[in-house]
């Protein structure tokens, strides 16, 4: 269910939110191109630059207002950063400790975590529509990585029980900005995950081995990879419903080894072809579904 009655506003939103998880796919694909640097340096240089990025973002659109907005945002803006440094970091241990498949598909079970938890503390009803396009939506997930799936050794269920941590402080964050509606500005918060995720990943970066092309591509993430996108993830989250949010981000999921494919020459097994293509008819479905429900409430029918 939309939380806006401005169709316009709505559209632009969808917009927003295919913008994100476009720029979220990338990571996969730049990473493959870096030299030297370990994961929890690129974790620490990925957060470091969104926090950079932000942070100019604040400064130039309200100057001296920048660091009152930070405070501004109190409590809110405080849980809102810290479910963004959880999905910072976690989303990176979890894949030093199991495999891509199994963080994946962890991972994918924010939309439902994040419905319910929207039932539970928002009352936000949630329609058949969004059911089915959940359930679709994992089933496409579990066909794409289904075959990588390992469960077998303990270093496993400690990286999925890691991976777990990503959906449960998405959802949490998704319901925080739903719940506080437009009385807190949460672009302050991404600023606030970013740096706390930093300061977390520092003492196991260092010693730091980056080169300068490393660094160029860490910038690059960090900035149009992680600042950008959760910036526009927090606009479009003022006219979508919490699920709605976190179906469309499972975009990322889908884009990512097409990314890798023509990017680094990762060709993709024809599983992934199968499950991606069901994960977009889920979310086309959804919004075709929701778009029939806004025209018939505006005819009155």
């Amino acid at each position: 269910m939309s939380t806006t009655r401005d169709p316009i506003a709505h559209r632009r939103a969808i917009g927003l939110m295919i913008v994100a998880p476009v720029l979220w796919s990338i990571a996969g694909v730049v990473t493959r191109h870096i030299e030297v640097a370990g994961r929890w340096e690129v974790s620490f240089w990925r957060s470091l630059f969104a926090g950079v990025f932000v942070l100019a973002a604040l400064l130039i659109t309200r100057g001296r207002g920048a660091f009152a907005a930070v405070r501004a945002s109190g409590g809110y803006g405080l849980l809102s950063g810290a479910m963004w440094a959880i999905m910072f970091t976690a989303f990176m241990l979890a894949l030093m400790t199991t495999t891509t498949a199994n963080t994946l598909i962890v991972n994918s079970l924010s939309p439902l975590f994040t419905a319910l938890l929207a039932f539970v503390v928002l009352r936000e009803p949630i329609a058949p529509r969004t059911w089915t396009a959940i359930a679709l939506a994992f089933a496409g997930m579990l066909w794409m990585f289904g075959s990588r799936f390992a469960f077998g050794e303990s270093r496993h269920l400690i990286g999925m029980l890691i991976a777990l941590a990503v959906p449960l402080a998405a959802a949490v964050n998704m319901v925080t900005l739903k719940h506080a509606r437009r009385s807190v500005d949460f672009i302050p918060a991404v600023l606030l995950g970013a740096i706390i995720s930093a300061v977390l990943t520092l003492p196991l970066a260092l010693p730091f081995r980056a080169n300068a092309h490393d660094l160029a591509l860490l910038a690059l993430l960090g900035c149009l990879q992680l600042g950008l996108p959760c910036m526009l993830m927090v606009r479009a989250s003022r006219h979508l419903s919490a699920p709605e949010i976190a179906l469309l981000a499972l975009l990322e999921v889908v884009l990512g080894p097409l990314w890798a494919w023509l990017g680094a020459g990762e060709a993709p097994a024809s599983a992934t072809l199968a499950g991606g293509a069901l994960i977009l008819a889920a979310l086309l479905l959804n919004e075709l579904a929701a778009l029939g429900v806004r025209v018939r409430a505006r005819r009155g029918v």
